[in-house]
């Protein structure tokens, strides 16, 4: 494990990439076909102790957001020869949490690349209409063992849902994890 800090790629204001990826349900997601209110954009794979640390807290936002209209995607990017990785152990890894969110595949990290992302997890919020928001940490908890006192996404959320997104006091502040495993 490498641990990285995210890096930013895309600024406040910037649209999201389009995507076309397979899920874990072996059906394809468009970007196109994502109609939410609010689209949260996590970087996240199967081996990683920051990701296994957060997946509970990606869970609860969904849980907690879904009826707001907040759609959670989270896409692994990694190598799929790296050990614990691959679309097979992604299966494994939904069902194990019970991801309540899809799971993409992004088996050429052409996707990784078009955000920026660098860690897992790199989460990247955007509003109704595709636009970056903000892009961080989920939570101030930034070691696996660590607690958290600030829900920084959480928050983000909520100002978008209640058209207070100009409130959002970073666009960018960092989220550290696992450095994503590009193919060589």
């Amino acid at each position: 494990m490498v641990k990285t800090q995210s890096s930013q790629k895309l600024i406040s204001g910037s649209q999201a990439p389009n995507f076309s990826l397979k899920g874990v349900d072996n059906k394809n997601y468009s970007l196109k076909d994502i109609t939410s209110r609010t689209l949260l954009i996590v970087f996240i794979c199967n081996h990683c102790p920051y990701v296994k640390a957060k997946i509970n807290d990606l869970i609860s936002l969904q849980s907690k957001f879904e009826s707001s209209d907040l759609q959670i995607i989270g896409i692994n990017s990694n190598d799929s020869s790296y050990e614990g990785e691959g679309f097979d152990n992604m299966v494994k890894f939904a069902q194990e949490y019970s991801l309540n969110f899809p799971y993409l595949i992004d088996e050429t990290q052409s996707v990784a690349r078009d955000y920026g992302a660098v860690c897992t997890p790199d989460p990247f919020l955007f509003d109704k209409s595709k636009k970056l928001v903000f892009h961080g940490k989920i939570n101030d908890a930034l070691e696996p063992n660590s607690k958290a006192t600030v829900n920084t996404m959480e928050n983000s959320i909520q100002k978008i849902l209640n058209g207070q997104k100009s409130t959002i006091e970073k666009d960018f502040d960092p989220s550290i994890g696992c450095s994503i495993k590009w193919i060589n």
